[in-house]
C-alpha cells in the first residue's frame, strides 16, 4: 500500500499563519523569487531573518486538527536508529544519548503549536508581499524547539570546515533561545535528535558524506 507522506496538507497548514478566513476551494498562489533564499545572506544576517519569519509562523493549531505530533512523527524514526546503532556500533553512543533526549522531551512537552516542520534558510525565499515567506511546510503540532532544531544546523558544511563550528553551533543555540523565549536545554535536545536521525538517515540511503557530516556536527552536542 501507499506510504503516508509526511505533510500531505500543506495548504492547511500555511492557513492559519496567513490570519484570514479560509475560502472553500482556493488556494492563494504568491510570486516567489527561488533563486533568492536566507543562505543568499551572511550567516549572522540570516539567523536573524529567520527567527523573525519562523516566529510569524508559530499559531494555535485549528480546532479538529488532525495534524500529527512531534512525538508520534520522532517516534516512528526510532527503530530506524537503533538499526543504525546496531550495524555500527561506533553510533551507539550518539543513538543512545538522542534518544534519551527525546524520551524527556516528549514526556514534557511545553506547549502545543502549529509548526512548519522542515524549517532552514533554504525555505525561505526572498517575497513580494513581505521580505521573506516560507516554503515546503511538513505540518505538525507540538514546540518551538522542535522547529528551530533544524535552524541551528544549517550550513553545516561551513561548521564542519571551521575551526570554530562547535563553539558557533552552541551559540546558534542560545542566540535562538533567547531571541525566541524558548528554552535552551530543550532546544539542544531537539538539536541533537534531528542532527543523529538525520545523519543515520543519510548513512542508510547511501548517502556517506552527508550523514557523516551531520553525525560530526551532533556529536559536538
Amino acid at each position: 500500500g501507499a506510504r503516508p507522506v509526511e505533510g500531505a496538507r500543506p495548504a492547511e497548514g500555511a492557513r492559519p499563519a496567513e490570519g484570514a478566513r479560509p475560502v472553500e476551494g482556493a488556494l492563494l498562489l504568491e510570486r516567489l523569487h527561488p533563486e533568492m533564499s536566507l543562505r543568499s545572506l551572511p550567516e549572522a544576517k540570516a539567523l536573524l531573518e529567520a527567527a523573525g519569519t519562523v516566529r510569524r509562523l508559530w499559531v494555535e493549531p485549528p480546532a479538529g486538527h488532525s495534524f500529527e505530533t512531534v512525538a508520534g512523527r520522532t517516534g516512528r524514526r526510532t527503530d530506524a536508529m537503533r538499526a543504525a546503532a546496531a550495524a555500527d556500533p561506533a553510533l551507539e553512543p550518539l543513538v543512545s544519548a538522542a534518544l534519551a533526549a527525546r524520551e524527556e522531551l516528549v514526556a514534557h512537552s511545553p506547549e502545543t503549536l502549529l509548526l512548519h516542520g522542515n524549517f532552514r534558510q533554504s525555505k525561505v525565499l526572498a517575497g513580494e508581499r513581505a521580505p521573506w515567506l516560507t516554503v515546503g511546510p511538513e505540518p505538525l503540532v507540538g514546540e518551538r524547539a522542535y522547529d528551530l532544531a533544524r535552524l541551528v544546523r544549517d550550513r553545516v558544511e561551513d561548521l564542519i570546515a571551521s575551526s570554530a563550528g562547535a563553539t558557533t553551533a552552541r551559540r546558534r543555540i542560545k542566540k535562538l533561545a533567547d531571541s525566541l523565549d524558548v528554552e535552551q536545554q530543550r532546544l539542544h535536545g531537539w538539536t541533537l535528535f534531528r542532527a543523529v536521525e538525520s545523519g543515520t538517515r543519510a548513512l542508510a540511503a547511501g548517502r556517506r558524506q552527508e550523514g557523516e557530516v551531520t553525525l560530526e556536527f551532533a556529536g559536538w552536542l
